[in-house]
């Protein structure tokens, strides 16, 4: 029996018109927000980073490829693990749709991950993924966008990750069960594991120049999971107690 409150059409429709206007603020407050993420300072990046792609060595401009814009996805798949993490997987399951209306629309989009290149393709393949993912692995990309740290910096305790230092799930004391899984998961241990960090970075080439635009970390890549995005309007939203996603190959088969 639910314990949920029932109503009549009627009570429905006027609780539904009352969030309805809720729901509009937050549109506009995000329109908002999306205006004041544009107006965001430009930096230049002077430094040359390169990559490996599957048509050979990249500098960052080669990523536009013709266009003025470029959305990087920082996929944690470090060079020790033997498989992408769970929860970069569950987002990066919806790439493959977007990639080529952003790609006709003056954006280009790339996952980067520090792994291999062989390793990203043999992973891609596994998981049937078309979008285009570059490797980092010998350049100082991930570290200089805060998504990666050394081993050093890690015995230190000198880590800033979403514009703070430290004070996040993957640096806790203990180690997180959730964290202990997905380490292990991804063939490896947890203190490899919190060596990379997810997020995504926006650049824009102008007159032969590379900018930084924008990154966010963290719950600042909540809108970019489409999952979530959908849970959030089912009748019992994320209904979440502990990790419960898996890679879309890992599933029980019903």
């Amino acid at each position: 029996m639910t314990t949920h409150e029932i109503g009549t059409r009627e009570q429905w429709l006027k609780a539904r018109l009352d969030l309805l206007e809720a729901e509009k603020e937050l549109t506009r407050r995000s329109d908002e927000l999306a205006r004041r993420r544009q107006e965001l300072p430009w930096v230049r990046v002077d430094k040359e980073y390169r990559f490996e792609t599957d048509e050979g060595s990249a500098s960052l401009a080669d990523l536009f490829q013709g266009r003025s814009q470029l959305l990087v996805y920082h996929f944690m798949f470090g060079p020790d693990y033997t498989a992408g993490c769970p929860s970069c997987s569950a987002i990066a399951d919806g790439f493959d749709g977007f990639v080529v209306h952003l790609a006709n629309h003056d954006v280009m989009f790339w996952a980067v991950s520090r792994a291999p290149l062989a390793k990203l393709q043999a992973y891609e393949r596994r998981m049937g993924w078309t979008f285009p993912w570059a490797s980092s692995f010998g350049s100082d990309f991930n570290f200089d966008f805060s998504v990666s740290i050394t081993e050093e910096q890690q015995r230190e305790g000198s880590v800033e990750y979403n514009y703070r230092r430290r004070g996040n799930v993957l640096d806790a004391t203990p180690v997180p069960a959730p964290v202990a899984q997905f380490a292990a998961n991804c063939g490896t241990d947890p203190a490899t594991y919190r060596r990379e960090r997810p997020g995504m970075s926006a650049f824009v080439h102008e007159s032969g120049v590379v900018y930084h635009t924008y990154s966010t970390y963290a719950r600042g890549l909540d809108g970019l999971w489409g999952m979530y995005q959908w849970l959030d309007r089912a009748p019992k939203g994320r209904n979440e107690k502990g990790v419960w996603w898996r890679r879309h190959d890992e599933y029980d088969k019903r």
